[in-house]
Protein backbone atom coordinates (compact mmCIF):
# COMPACT_ATOMS: atom_id res chain seq x y z
CA UNK A 1 0.00 0.00 0.00
CA UNK A 2 1.14 3.52 -0.87
CA UNK A 3 0.34 6.16 1.74
CA UNK A 4 -0.35 9.49 0.03
CA UNK A 5 0.08 11.89 2.94
CA UNK A 6 -2.82 14.32 3.32
CA UNK A 7 -1.90 17.45 5.24
CA UNK A 8 -4.13 19.92 3.44
CA UNK A 9 -1.81 20.78 0.55
CA UNK A 10 -1.05 19.18 -2.79
CA UNK A 11 -2.94 17.76 -5.73
CA UNK A 12 -3.94 14.65 -3.82
CA UNK A 13 -6.54 13.29 -6.21
CA UNK A 14 -4.47 13.98 -9.34
CA UNK A 15 -1.50 12.20 -7.75
CA UNK A 16 -3.67 9.32 -6.54
CA UNK A 17 -5.22 8.88 -10.00
CA UNK A 18 -1.81 8.88 -11.69
CA UNK A 19 -0.43 6.34 -9.20
CA UNK A 20 -3.46 4.09 -9.66
CA UNK A 21 -2.95 4.34 -13.44
CA UNK A 22 0.48 2.69 -13.07
CA UNK A 23 -0.73 0.00 -10.68
CA UNK A 24 -0.34 1.67 -7.29
CA UNK A 25 -2.58 0.67 -4.39
CA UNK A 26 -3.03 4.18 -3.00
CA UNK A 27 -4.53 5.34 0.28
CA UNK A 28 -4.92 9.07 0.93
CA UNK A 29 -4.32 9.39 4.66
CA UNK A 30 -3.43 11.60 7.58
CA UNK A 31 -3.18 8.69 10.03
CA UNK A 32 0.16 7.71 11.54
CA UNK A 33 -0.90 4.05 11.59
CA UNK A 34 -1.35 4.07 7.81
CA UNK A 35 2.08 5.61 7.31
CA UNK A 36 3.58 2.92 9.53
CA UNK A 37 1.79 0.12 7.62
CA UNK A 38 2.51 1.49 4.16
CA UNK A 39 5.14 0.01 1.88
CA UNK A 40 5.99 3.43 0.46
CA UNK A 41 5.14 7.08 1.12
CA UNK A 42 4.22 9.97 -1.16
CA UNK A 43 4.71 13.50 0.21
CA UNK A 44 3.03 16.08 -2.05
CA UNK A 45 3.14 19.82 -1.59
CA UNK A 46 1.75 22.95 -3.23
CA UNK A 47 2.06 26.56 -2.12
CA UNK A 48 4.48 28.19 0.28
CA UNK A 49 7.15 26.30 2.24
CA UNK A 50 6.04 27.80 5.55
CA UNK A 51 2.39 26.97 5.04
CA UNK A 52 3.25 23.39 4.12
CA UNK A 53 5.36 22.91 7.24
CA UNK A 54 2.71 24.53 9.45
CA UNK A 55 0.03 22.23 8.06
CA UNK A 56 2.25 19.16 8.35
CA UNK A 57 3.18 19.99 11.94
CA UNK A 58 -0.52 20.39 12.80
CA UNK A 59 -1.16 16.77 11.79
CA UNK A 60 1.38 15.47 14.29
CA UNK A 61 2.83 13.26 11.55
CA UNK A 62 6.36 14.70 11.37
CA UNK A 63 7.95 12.30 13.90
CA UNK A 64 6.31 9.32 12.19
CA UNK A 65 7.44 10.37 8.71
CA UNK A 66 11.01 11.08 9.82
CA UNK A 67 11.21 7.80 11.73
CA UNK A 68 9.83 5.70 8.88
CA UNK A 69 12.16 7.29 6.32
CA UNK A 70 15.16 6.87 8.62
CA UNK A 71 14.25 3.19 8.94
CA UNK A 72 14.49 2.81 5.17
CA UNK A 73 10.92 3.19 3.95
CA UNK A 74 10.86 4.63 0.41
CA UNK A 75 9.41 8.12 0.04
CA UNK A 76 8.71 10.32 -2.97
CA UNK A 77 8.45 14.07 -2.38
CA UNK A 78 6.70 16.11 -5.08
CA UNK A 79 7.18 19.88 -5.65
CA UNK A 80 7.13 21.54 -2.21
CA UNK A 81 7.20 17.97 -0.88
CA UNK A 82 10.77 17.94 -2.20
CA UNK A 83 11.61 21.31 -0.67
CA UNK A 84 10.45 20.50 2.85
CA UNK A 85 12.91 17.60 2.99
CA UNK A 86 15.56 20.30 3.54
CA UNK A 87 16.50 22.37 6.57
CA UNK A 88 14.76 25.52 5.42
CA UNK A 89 13.89 27.88 2.59
CA UNK A 90 14.45 31.51 1.65
CA UNK A 91 10.69 31.64 1.10
CA UNK A 92 10.00 31.18 4.84
CA UNK A 93 13.25 32.08 6.63
CA UNK A 94 12.09 31.33 10.17
CA UNK A 95 10.51 27.96 9.42
CA UNK A 96 12.39 24.68 9.82
CA UNK A 97 11.98 21.94 7.25
CA UNK A 98 12.18 18.23 7.96
CA UNK A 99 16.01 18.32 7.85
CA UNK A 100 16.20 14.95 6.12
CA UNK A 101 18.66 16.51 3.67
CA UNK A 102 21.32 19.10 4.48
CA UNK A 103 21.03 22.36 2.59
CA UNK A 104 18.43 24.99 1.86
CA UNK A 105 15.90 25.99 -0.76
CA UNK A 106 16.54 29.26 -2.56
CA UNK A 107 14.73 31.49 -5.02
CA UNK A 108 15.45 30.83 -8.69
CA UNK A 109 17.72 33.47 -10.25
CA UNK A 110 16.21 34.00 -13.71
CA UNK A 111 16.84 37.57 -14.83
CA UNK A 112 14.35 38.58 -17.48
CA UNK A 113 12.23 35.45 -17.06
CA UNK A 114 8.90 35.20 -15.30
CA UNK A 115 8.81 33.84 -11.77
CA UNK A 116 7.20 31.49 -10.90
CA UNK A 117 8.71 29.12 -13.42
CA UNK A 118 5.58 27.54 -14.86
CA UNK A 119 5.39 25.17 -17.80
CA UNK A 120 7.23 22.41 -19.60
CA UNK A 121 11.00 22.12 -19.40
CA UNK A 122 13.46 19.51 -20.59
CA UNK A 123 15.52 17.81 -17.91
CA UNK A 124 19.00 16.28 -17.86
CA UNK A 125 19.41 13.18 -15.75
CA UNK A 126 21.98 10.54 -14.88
CA UNK A 127 21.53 7.03 -13.57
CA UNK A 128 18.64 7.64 -11.18
CA UNK A 129 16.12 4.84 -10.74
CA UNK A 130 13.37 7.42 -11.25
CA UNK A 131 14.30 7.83 -14.92
CA UNK A 132 14.83 4.19 -15.87
CA UNK A 133 13.61 3.56 -19.41
CA UNK A 134 13.70 7.24 -20.38
CA UNK A 135 16.22 8.72 -22.79
CA UNK A 136 17.18 12.04 -24.31
CA UNK A 137 15.91 15.16 -22.56
CA UNK A 138 12.24 14.51 -21.72
CA UNK A 139 9.94 17.38 -20.83
CA UNK A 140 8.21 17.64 -17.45
CA UNK A 141 5.75 20.14 -16.01
CA UNK A 142 7.00 22.62 -13.39
CA UNK A 143 5.28 25.24 -11.20
CA UNK A 144 7.69 26.82 -8.70
CA UNK A 145 9.70 29.87 -7.67
CA UNK A 146 12.27 28.11 -5.48
CA UNK A 147 14.57 25.13 -5.87
CA UNK A 148 16.79 23.00 -3.68
CA UNK A 149 20.49 23.67 -3.13
CA UNK A 150 21.68 20.54 -1.30
CA UNK A 151 24.92 20.55 0.67
CA UNK A 152 25.75 17.27 -1.08
CA UNK A 153 25.38 17.86 -4.80
CA UNK A 154 25.56 14.11 -5.38
CA UNK A 155 21.90 14.05 -4.29
CA UNK A 156 20.89 15.82 -7.50
CA UNK A 157 19.40 13.26 -9.87
CA UNK A 158 18.19 15.69 -12.56
CA UNK A 159 18.43 19.34 -13.49
CA UNK A 160 16.70 21.74 -15.82
CA UNK A 161 17.60 25.24 -17.00
CA UNK A 162 15.52 28.32 -16.24
CA UNK A 163 17.82 31.31 -16.09
CA UNK A 164 20.24 29.09 -14.17
CA UNK A 165 20.72 25.39 -13.50
CA UNK A 166 17.75 24.33 -11.40
CA UNK A 167 17.41 21.17 -9.31
CA UNK A 168 14.70 19.02 -10.88
CA UNK A 169 14.99 15.76 -8.91
CA UNK A 170 16.85 14.17 -6.01
CA UNK A 171 17.72 10.62 -5.03
CA UNK A 172 19.55 9.06 -2.09
CA UNK A 173 18.91 5.49 -1.04
CA UNK A 174 15.23 5.18 -0.22
CA UNK A 175 14.52 8.91 -0.67
CA UNK A 176 13.32 10.27 -4.02
CA UNK A 177 11.92 13.69 -4.90
CA UNK A 178 10.89 15.69 -7.95
CA UNK A 179 10.52 19.44 -8.26
CA UNK A 180 8.33 18.87 -11.31
CA UNK A 181 4.85 17.38 -11.12
CA UNK A 182 4.94 13.83 -12.52
CA UNK A 183 1.16 13.58 -12.22
CA UNK A 184 0.85 16.49 -14.69
CA UNK A 185 3.64 15.37 -17.05
CA UNK A 186 1.90 12.86 -19.29
CA UNK A 187 3.47 9.53 -20.17
CA UNK A 188 6.96 10.43 -18.94
CA UNK A 189 5.55 11.46 -15.58
CA UNK A 190 3.66 8.19 -15.31
CA UNK A 191 6.90 6.38 -16.06
CA UNK A 192 8.62 8.20 -13.17
CA UNK A 193 5.81 7.18 -10.82
CA UNK A 194 5.98 3.60 -12.04
CA UNK A 195 9.74 3.60 -11.52
CA UNK A 196 9.21 4.75 -7.93
CA UNK A 197 6.75 1.92 -7.38
CA UNK A 198 9.31 -0.54 -8.74
CA UNK A 199 12.35 0.94 -6.94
Amino acid sequence: MLALIDYGVGNLYSVAKALACVGGDVKITSAAADIERADKLILPGVGAFGDCMTNLAATGLIPTIVREVAAGKPILGICVGLQILFAGSEESPNVDGLKIFGGHVRRICADGLKIPHMGWNAIRFGGSKLFAGLSGAPYFYFVHSYHAAPDDTNLIAATTTYGETVTAALERGNIFATQFHPEKSGDVGLRVLKNFLDA
